[in-house]
């Protein structure tokens, strides 16, 4: 049967002008002390992970060329990757997240693999382990490289507030139940800008958002004194066309490649990377990932057929990508300066 074709989607405002990224300098700059970061970002299907891994090894082929007395014990480490992706941290979440481990090969790479598929992770969790693999990194005079999407981690790794645990709050969450969807997402504008619309994607989401967003704005965050200050941002650029492109190949590659069957095992608990006594994952679990996760899943329990899957499914990464560029030109916005380069 011939496949239908993706659905398009709507015309977006004008793409940030490209520039020469000097390698050369952003290493002098962290060298010096002038940088303490290097973040590179981007919507899915931008060549983020390419290009950092490619940009890992041109520092690492830079300082073989400079000597020990001026690279210190820099040169010992070289250059690592930390991961910016709020999905990657599973365990056996491999092709529906893109991991790609092999794109890596020598360049060590950090916080993929690190919670089991079934727990919530959450942003506090993201930034006290992007702390210690920062650390780490830097204790061992390495260059951390920051690589990924997801703008809110990027803000907690790089923008240097503490964000408190906020504990689960039964009382709460039982009165937020009896309101609707719609008057739940106006209270969390209300008390917060709604820059990624995955905080509302699921109703269980949206009520844990806003028990978060409820209880910062009665615990005001805080600078504080162990996160990067000064990071160089490199966004990956592709026209939106291209970009789309990409997401509708790389969504047929991942079908191909057997995603409707790893998560199809985390559903009957088969899938290898489960420990021998974890239990099924169920399908609401799944759901709440969100995009492959959700749309396969609906799939798997016969709400939806394969080819609705597969067409909701890639419209859904299509918007998803153009709110992760929003948060980006949002961030420019708020004065966070990032050089654009063409992947």
């Amino acid at each position: 049967m011939a496949k239908k074709p993706f659905t398009p989607i709507p015309p977006m405002a004008e793409l940030p002008q490209a520039e020469e990224i000097n390698v050369r300098e952003i290493l002098e700059k962290y060298l010096s002390g002038e940088i303490d970061l290097i973040c590179v970002l981007g919507p899915t299907a931008s060549g983020k992970t390419r290009y950092a891994v490619r940009l890992a090894r041109q520092i690492n082929s830079l300082l073989e060329q400079i000597s020990i007395g001026e690279a210190s014990a820099i040169s010992k480490a070289g250059a690592e990757i930390i991961s910016a992706d709020s999905r990657q941290v599973y365990r056996g979440m491999d092709i529906g997240t893109g991991k790609d481990l092999s794109e890596y090969e020598e360049i060590p790479y950090h916080l993929m693999d690190i919670v089991d598929t079934g727990t919530k992770y959450n942003i506090f969790e993201y930034q006290r382990d992007f702390e210690k693999a920062y650390k780490d990194i830097v204790g061992r005079g390495g260059i951390p490289i920051l690589c990924g999407g997801s703008g809110l981690y990027i803000e907690a790794a790089t923008c240097g507030y503490s964000l408190p645990e906020v504990p689960p709050d039964p009382e709460l969450r039982a009165e937020l139940e009896k309101k609707s969807d719609e008057e739940l997402i106006a209270q969390l504008a209300a008390l917060k800008p709604l820059h990624n619309s995955t905080d509302y994607d699921t109703r269980k989401r949206l009520i844990r958002a806003l028990e978060i967003a409820i209880y910062e704005a009665a615990h005001p965050v805080q600078r504080t004194s162990f996160l990067p200050k000064n990071t160089y941002y490199i966004g990956t650029l592709v026209t939106r066309e291209e970009r789309n492109a990409r997401i509708d190949r790389r969504l047929d590659a991942r079908l191909e490649e057997g995603m409707v069957e790893e998560i199809k095992g985390l559903i009957d608990g088969t899938h290898p990377a489960l420990a021998p006594d974890h239990k099924p994952i169920s399908a609401e679990d799944l759901i709440y990932y969100g995009l492959e996760y959700k749309f396969v899943t609906l799939y798997l329990v016969g709400q939806l057929t394969f080819e609705e899957m597969r067409t909701q499914l890639a419209t859904a990464i299509h918007q998803f990508a153009k709110r992760q560029m929003t948060w980006f030109r949002g961030m420019e916005r708020k004065g966070i300066r990032i050089h654009w380069a063409n992947v």
